[in-house]
């Protein structure tokens, strides 16, 4: 039986969420609201942490019982991840996607949020607090830009022109330094390859129409599960490198959404390979 889902109550929690604990931290963080966690590029801040628990506080209200795995939930108990392909239902959270662009005051950062239940994504929300807009989709039911005023717009992706017109996104950087330059020298045949380093902007780009492709090597449920079904909802092809779909749970296996199938298979074939 599929649960009940009340994607506007959670659309509103994320706002909350930015509005009280985010936007008032944007700009304004101190030395020691900024920390490494990885590495160097890999932050977390005050805000991600704080955004995280405002949200886990209220989740029971809106999903009871349902698995809470956040991005900063899972860094302090990593065996979230192992429960969550076999969840009845679970929410997944990423408090501030772009924590790096949060942390250096760049305007390009979201909240992202899905709903899954028994290994399928059922609902996906990217918030953008600066623009105070959402893109949802739920299985079956298209992809929409919602505003603030109650208009929505149904998105659809952007046909797919020749391989050297298109314009793209492609994270290399958990490439090995070998295959980063095999690859980032094929990304030369596509006219524009970018990062926005913001998972959450990047699929709201290629769900409104503007982008082509994106590329993912590193699997996190947080930053995909609510964009591939809103760029599938958008008439987009997503598979992993070899085809399979993407399912929670899957952690590693690369990832590229393309406007369409065969789109989908000229890149692969073409810049996506060894």
């Amino acid at each position: 039986m599929t649960p009940e889902i009340d994607v506007a109550a959670l659309a509103a929690l994320m706002q909350e969420a930015a509005d009280a604990e985010i936007l008032p931290r944007f700009r304004n963080l101190g030395a020691g609201d900024i920390r490494a966690k990885s590495e160097a590029i890999d932050l977390v801040t005050e805000a991600d942490e704080a955004a995280e628990r405002f949200m886990k506080a209220r989740m029971e209200a809106i999903l009871p019982g349902a698995l809470f795995v956040g991005e900063e939930s899972t860094a302090a108990d990593p065996l979230l991840l192992d429960q969550l392909a076999g969840a009845d239902l679970a929410v997944v959270v990423d408090p501030i996607d772009g924590t790096y662009n949060y942390a250096a005051g760049m305007p390009l950062f979201g909240v992202m949020a899905s709903v899954v239940a028994k290994g399928e994504t059922l609902a996906g929300i990217i918030y953008d607090p600066l623009g105070n807009d959402w893109v949802i989709a739920e299985k079956g039911s298209g992809a929409w830009m919602c505003r603030p005023d109650g208009s929505q717009e149904k998105l659809a992706v952007s046909p797919a022109p020749d391989l050297e017109a298109m314009v793209g996104c492609a994270s290399t950087g958990f490439y090995a330094p070998d295959m980063r330059a095999v690859i980032m020298g094929k990304l030369a045949q596509v006219r524009v390859a970018a990062s926005y380093r913001c998972a959450a902007h990047e699929y709201r780009t290629l769900a409104g129409g503007f982008l082509h492709f994106l590329m993912y090597q590193k699997l996190m449920p947080w930053d995909h599960l609510a964009g591939c079904l809103i760029a599938e909802e958008a008439g987009a092809h997503v598979a992993r490198f070899d085809g399979t779909p993407y399912r929670p749970g899957d952690l590693a296996g690369g990832l590229l959404v393309a406007s369409d199938r065969d789109a989908w298979t000229e890149l692969r074939e073409k810049v996506f390979v060894a």
